[in-house]
C-alpha cells in the first residue's frame, strides 16, 4: 500500500520533472554498476515506481542508459561553452573551474557518462561518441575564434588529435581526482590547463 501511495505522490511531478528524476536515479546506478548489471527491476525499485511506468518513459534499458549519457553530455557542454570575444588563455581557468565544479557536484553523472564507453550496446556507445565529438568541436571552435591561438595552432597539423588526446587526459585526471577528493581543485585545474596549452603549442 505504501508503495502505491508513493507512486501516486510521484505522479504529481510534471513529465519533465519525472523524467529528470529517473535520469538522476540512472546516473547513480550506472556510476557504480556496469550497464549489464543494472536491471529494469532495480531501476524501477530504486526510483520507487513500477516497471510499466519506467517503460512509459523509456522503451528499453538501452534507451534509458543512452538518455542518461546524453543528459550528462549536454550538461557538460553548457558548462564549458566558450565566451565569445574572450581570449582562450583568459577563460581557460574559468572554464575549467566550472567544469571541475560540475565533476564534483555531479560525480555520479560524470562517472556514468564515461562508463558508456564500455557499454556493450552500440546505441549507447554512439551517444557517448557523439558527446565526445561535440566537446571536441566546442574546443576547436573556441581555439579558432581566438586570433592569437589560431595563429599558433595553424602550425600544428595534428590539432584535432591533440585536442582529442587532451580530452582523454582530462577525463582520466578527473576520475582519479574523484577517487582522491583531498586533492585541491586548483591543482587539478592548473594541471589540465597546462596540459591543453602544451598540447596545442607547436614544439
Amino acid at each position: 500500500m505504501a508503495g502505491k501511495q508513493g507512486e501516486r505522490t510521484r505522479r504529481r511531478l510534471s513529465t519533465d520533472e519525472r523524467r529528470d528524476e529517473l535520469l538522476s536515479v540512472g546516473a547513480r546506478l550506472f556510476a557504480v554498476h556496469p550497464h549489464e548489471d543494472v536491471s529494469i527491476e532495480h531501476i524501477a525499485a530504486t526510483a520507487g515506481i513500477s516497471r510499466g511506468l519506467l517503460y512509459h518513459y523509456f522503451p528499453t534499458k538501452q534507451d534509458f542508459f543512452a538518455a542518461v549519457v546524453q543528459r550528462e553530455s549536454r550538461r557538460m557542454l553548457r558548462l564549458t561553452a566558450a565566451v565569445p570575444g574572450v581570449p582562450v588563455r583568459e577563460q581557460l581557468g574559468i572554464g575549467l573551474d566550472s567544469f571541475l565544479e560540475y565533476v564534483e557536484t555531479h560525480a555520479q553523472g560524470f562517472r556514468a557518462f564515461h562508463r558508456a564507453e564500455a557499454a556493450g550496446e552500440p546505441a549507447v556507445r554512439d551517444v557517448y561518441q557523439e558527446g565526445l565529438a561535440a566537446h571536441e568541436r566546442q574546443i576547436l571552435d573556441a581555439l579558432a575564434a581566438d586570433p592569437e591561438v589560431a595563429r599558433i595552432t595553424q602550425e600544428l597539423p595534428m590539432l584535432r588529435i591533440a585536442v582529442r588526446g587532451w580530452l582523454a587526459f582530462m577525463v582520466t585526471v578527473c576520475l582519479e581526482w574523484l577517487d582522491e577528493p583531498g586533492l585541491p581543485r586548483e591543482h587539478v585545474r592548473d594541471l589540465c590547463a597546462r596540459a591543453l596549452l602544451g598540447a596545442i603549442t607547436p614544439p
